[in-house]
């Protein structure tokens, strides 16, 4: 599972080998974690998803196509919720702010708190003395992946076992994943803490991680806390209103343009570019914003093997920029003659709080950010303002609408 290749035929070659699987087969077994290097029972494509170097559209009409709407319907509902994350997370840019604010609290609190540093740190190392967490704990630093239902037991006891803040399981969580997405990864620790469908936390329960690790963990009950509430006390005005998505200004034809490409979006050559003025173009590594700790290497590396091979099947020979100095976004636009930089829409997330900060740099050049949305992503989120349930009750429509015959 360490041998990642991070290119677009990786992804679809992985892709069409887990498709005989996505029928009754994931849904019977998608729950079980067998543990590093044994996850076959899931796709392991959410790296490739999370870059777009495998499509959901593509997932879930191949899952369609060989199962049916029936034997496929909980492989598709598990892509359609990365959609409902994000989409969610659009609606309420505020809880990615607050996330933000909180987390630099939390890690300056480490500062103070030399008790609070050892816990985490032992934490994070695998050292614990809760077999089941530190081999998680330990996988994660590995490979770079856990199983869902690891990551949901891992930050149940993270939080109410052990006690640690949040934000920063998330943030050790968003550091190590190559699949970490700020929205799929904030929410899904919001969940956990009963922060996200408000007075529901999810407890990481003895019987079920013996059940579903098939044994290979066996903790006793006493272990683990006896989760009776959520930490909604901690956010007691509830969740902040549902805001109008963010427009969008998408490229103008005929303008000269600088095409800019970021592992948000690692299929490029989706979108028509054939009648802009293109001047430049270039990858633009951003793996290193995901926290103020460093970021693992696997993630970083990752990212730079997913850009390189994003351009060569756009055919660009690149420029390679780091997101540092968000001013240095409008010299490199404006170096080649261009008013415009077109690009892949950019999500709630440390990219989009970097572009927000390079846009008075941008505005005062007369240079546009413009970008590019997909359908699916147009199509999904509107309908994520609430729960799930409220986005599974349009998938027919959804698939109707998205999804080639």
């Amino acid at each position: 599972m360490t041998d990642w290749i991070a290119t677009r035929a990786e992804g679809e070659n992985r892709l069409a080998g887990f498709v005989p699987r996505m029928g009754r087969g994931y849904a019977g077994g998608r729950n079980a974690d067998h543990g590093q290097g044994a996850h076959t029972a899931v796709s392991v494509l959410s790296p490739y998803i999370r870059r777009r170097l495998v499509l959901e559209s593509d997932a879930v009409a191949q899952a369609l196509a060989a199962h049916g709407p029936k034997d496929a319907e909980k492989f598709v509902q598990e892509v359609i919720w990365r959609g409902y994350f994000k989409g969610w997370l659009e609606c309420r840019p505020q809880v990615w702010a607050s996330y933000v604010t909180g987390l630099r609290a939390d890690l300056a609190m480490l500062d103070r708190d030399r008790r609070l540093t050892r816990d985490v740190a032992r934490a994070m190392d695998g050292q614990t003395g809760l077999a089941c967490f530190d081999a998680w704990a330990e996988e994660l630093l590995a490979t770079g992946y856990l199983h869902n239902h690891a990551r949901m037991w891992f930050a149940s006891i993270w939080i109410f076992t052990l006690g640690l803040p949040w934000r920063l399981g998330a943030d050790f969580f968003y550091r190590h994943l190559l699949d970490g997405d700020a929205a799929s990864n904030t929410l899904s620790w919001r969940w956990v803490a009963g922060l996200h469908t408000r007075g529901k936390p999810y407890p990481a329960e003895a019987a079920n991680i013996e059940t579903f690790t098939a044994g290979r963990f066996n903790p006793h009950a006493a272990d683990l806390a006896k989760v009776t509430q959520g930490l909604e006390a901690t956010e007691p005005d509830g969740l902040p209103p549902v805001l109008p998505l963010r427009p969008r200004t998408p490229p103008q034809p005929g303008g000269p343009t600088a095409l800019l490409i970021t592992d948000e979006d690692c299929r490029i050559e989706d979108f028509g570019r054939a009648d802009l003025d293109l001047r430049t173009a270039a990858t633009l590594t951003t793996s290193h914003l995901r926290s103020p700790l460093p970021v693992a290497a696997c993630v970083s590396q990752f990212e730079v093997a997913a850009l390189a091979d994003a351009a060569a099947r756009a055919g660009v020979t690149p420029e390679k920029l780091c997101a540092g100095s968000p001013d240095d976004l409008a010299k490199w636009a404006a170096s080649a003659g261009a008013t415009q930089i077109a690009t892949a829409y950019v999500t709630r997330g440390p990219l989009r709080d970097w572009l927000d900060a390079a846009a008075p740099a941008l505005a005062a050049r007369g240079i546009r950010l413009c970008e590019w949305q997909r359908d699916w992503d147009r199509a999904i989120w509107p309908h994520a303002t609430a729960g799930f349930f409220k986005v599974k009750k349009q998938i027919p429509q959804l698939l109707e609408q998205l999804v080639a015959k």
